[in-house]
């Protein structure tokens, strides 16, 4: 039998908390309103089934995603009819980037509420880490990655290609990703250790049997966590963009794209992957994997 079921208060909050971000997103220009629903679905799970920790984790992703986004937004400008979105960010992406995230904090609060093992619910939140840690590497290093002065290269042949080809990486791009990951363990380290805090000094329960351990070695192990598997699924995310992911080519302009109908109004034609697989859906991929790697890292670590 379940311990604690989900209190319709915390619920309440993860929606209010995720509707309030949402609309800011909105009036910010960083979502469009379809994403607002996006983040709200997203957000709701998040942080009512996941709790602050996994919700603190949810903004670091959304805000620092938002100013990489504007960071010499005019530069990237020339890049966006290469991208098969924008730069506001719609449901697909909501859920692409923070549904399998949002999926796994509900099996964080499943493993609370049926009392698992400690053990079970540092699985849970590794592999919930390993997940936001993803697309934030993989954020970061586009974001920065389409701004480095050397030409990106395939990553399955290691041929030059155009900047904001899919599949192509350059050194900056994978530092970057190697830095969005690590700064999503980071967040998680003194998220966990601002609620270890509230635990001793206000006696707070935050209901996570782990969550109260802040110690240094635990804390760099979160670092190390973030950082791998962020590493690891933007990579996966590159290779799935050079092979399986849907190209098109815009006859008109004479430009590869990700889009069906490219941003000068003219249909494309595919010219490899497969047309089903879309960014959104090579976004959601590497999450996922980027997950099973961090629980299966902390299976052998933690």
């Amino acid at each position: 039998m379940p311990t604690q079921l989900p209190s319709y208060e915390s619920i309440a909050l993860g929606l209010g908390l995720s509707a309030g971000i949402g609309l800011l997103g909105y009036w910010r220009g960083a979502l469009t309103r379809s994403g607002v629903l996006g983040a709200m679905l997203t957000g709701t799970a998040i942080f009512g089934f996941g709790g602050f920790v996994p919700g603190l984790l949810l903004v670091a992703f959304f805000v620092s995603s938002t100013l990489l986004s504007r960071f010499k937004g005019r530069v990237k400008e020339k890049f966006s009819e290469k991208f098969q979105k924008g730069s506001r960010r719609d449901l697909g992406q909501a859920l692409a980037n923070g549904g399998w995230a949002a999926l796994l904090a509900i099996g964080m609060g499943a493993a609370h509420w049926f009392a698992w093992d400690t053990r079970a619910q540092i699985l849970w939140f590794a592999a919930f880490l390993g997940a936001l840690a993803t697309v934030t590497a993989d954020t970061w290093a586009t974001e920065l990655g389409v701004l480095s002065d050397a030409l990106p290269r395939l990553i399955t042949t290691g041929r030059v290609v155009p900047a904001g080809t899919s599949g192509g990486i350059t050194r900056l791009g994978v530092f970057s990703a190697l830095c969005g990951g690590a700064f999503i363990g980071l967040m998680a380290a003194l998220g966990i250790l601002a609620q270890a805090l509230a635990l001793q000094n206000l006696g707070w329960n935050g209901g996570w049997n782990f969550i109260s351990d802040a110690s240094a070695t635990y804390a760099f192990t979160l670092l190390m966590l973030g950082a791998g598997s962020g590493l690891l699924g933007s990579l996966f995310d590159s290779l799935l963009g050079a092979t399986a992911q849907g190209i098109y080519f815009c006859e008109y302009d004479e430009t590869q794209t990700e889009q069906k109908i490219h941003s000068c109004g003219q249909p494309t034609r595919l010219v490899r992957g497969w047309s089903w697989l879309d960014n959104d859906a090579v976004n959601f991929s590497a999450a996922v994997l980027g997950s099973l790697f961090a629980a299966l890292a902390a299976f052998f670590i933690l």
